[in-house]
């Protein structure tokens, strides 16, 4: 089976849906960086067809999520697995992977809407997530589907 990795904010997470979901003093106290607020990571709300989307292809492939975390978010690790067991609780177990480094992981595709954090230099194929090619998620899955047959 080929190995997928999916990258969460920005692709499967959407990266400011959770805004609302933090408390005013939160909001005050991280209003230059809210990456860095305890806590935010884990009340983002699913970018649209992604958990679909990823249900679908961990059947067609060996499938991990593969992501980095803001080095000054103390909780922004386990912030990210309370997600996955809220969203993918049984498809993503045990499959997540954290990385600054992305390109040190082996695999055949990485779906991602960045080049930083080793993306740029992942050894299999980059879909970028959110470019003319690869708009959304639908389209992901067919191409990654047709790839599969």
């Amino acid at each position: 089976m080929k190995i997928l990795y999916v990258d969460m904010d920005g692709v499967l997470v959407h990266p400011t849906s959770g805004l609302a979901n933090l408390s005013d003093d939160v909001k005050e106290r991280y209003k230059n960086n809210l990456y860095n607020a305890p806590g935010f990571f884990s009340v983002l709300e699913p970018m649209e067809d992604g958990i679909e989307s990823y249900q679908i292809l961990a059947k067609k492939y060996d499938t991990y999520i593969l992501t980095a975390t803001p080095w000054d978010n103390p909780t922004a690790a386990s912030d990210k697995i309370e997600w996955v067991k809220k969203y993918l609780p049984e498809v993503a177990y045990k499959r997540v992977i954290i990385s600054h480094n992305k390109n040190l992981c082996s695999g055949d595709y990485l779906i991602d809407d960045n080049t930083r954090n080793g993306v740029s230099g992942f050894k299999g194929e980059h879909i970028h997530y959110g470019m003319p090619q690869f708009p959304d998620w639908k389209t992901i899955t067919k191409y990654l589907i047709d790839k599969n047959k």
